[in-house]
């Protein structure tokens, strides 16, 4: 495996270090997945920004822990109109937990993605989502098996990059839900830019999201000219009332 693409910041090496030492599954899931992209299209035909809402209860660039039941997170984060939703499972950096993701699965109707950091095969087994995170950088030339490993499963992988290497690597894995990362996980600074220089690479077929440094209803905007077919937002959600601020967000300005 040709994991790490170079320099990593402090903070995600520790993070990476810790995914290795996870273990996975014992049962070889078989998931009946809802459909993200069946989701995005609805909610852009009722006029509104496709949203995944995260439940980050911290994280390393965050300050503080937000301690309320997850499960009542999701249900505010959905009923202010979020499309789908994010849930941290990386227990150790993130406050996440397997157990979360799958009290929150149970209790919401929408497209739950699991973000954690994977890295082989047998870590898809730990829990039934409807997409999964796959981040190019990390898991490199495994892309593709890990690419085919997940959709044998059921699920839809959202493969993330942030350079056009990996954006290439991602097409050419067969990758058709691709994030784009604006922060730099070599350096942790965000820069909305990253999302406007990449989008235009991608095919009309490959659904788009805008991951990192969204926080306001310009940011927004912002992205969604740039061509991306949906937003995660994190911290802007998590940071106050948030069934008010995924409305804010997933309301047309």
């Amino acid at each position: 495996m040709n994991a790490s693409g170079g320099k990593l910041a402090p903070e995600v090496r520790a993070i990476l270090d810790a995914a290795r030492d996870r273990p996975g599954g014992e049962t070889h899931l078989s998931v009946d997945s809802r459909s993200f992209p069946a989701a995005v299209a609805a909610t852009a035909d009722a006029g509104r920004v496709p949203i995944i809402a995260e439940v980050k209860p911290t994280s390393p660039t965050t300050g503080g822990v937000r301690d309320d039941d997850p499960v009542e997170l999701a249900r505010e984060m959905v009923a202010g109109g979020a499309t789908a939703l994010s849930v941290l499972t990386e227990p150790k950096h993130f406050g996440g937990s397997v157990e979360s993701l799958r009290r929150i699965r149970e209790a919401v109707d929408v497209p739950v993605l699991r973000k954690d950091f994977i890295l082989r095969e047998a870590q898809l087994d730990a829990v039934e989502s409807d997409l999964v995170l796959l981040i190019a950088r990390f898991v490199g030339d495994d892309l593709p098996d890990l690419v085919a490993a997940a959709r044998d499963r059921g699920f839809r992988p959202l493969v993330e990059v942030h350079t056009r290497d990996e954006l290439t690597a991602a097409l050419a894995a067969g990758a058709d839900i691709i994030g784009v990362n604006n922060r730099d996980l070599g350096r942790l600074d965000v820069d909305l830019g990253t999302f406007e220089a990449l989008a235009p690479e991608v095919p009309d077929d490959v659904l788009l999201v805008a991951e990192s440094g969204v926080k306001t209803t310009d940011d927004v905007r912002r992205m969604r000219e740039a061509g991306a077919d949906a937003l995660l937002v994190g911290t802007a959600i998590m940071d106050g009332d948030v069934r008010q601020n995924t409305a804010t967000l997933t309301t047309p300005q």
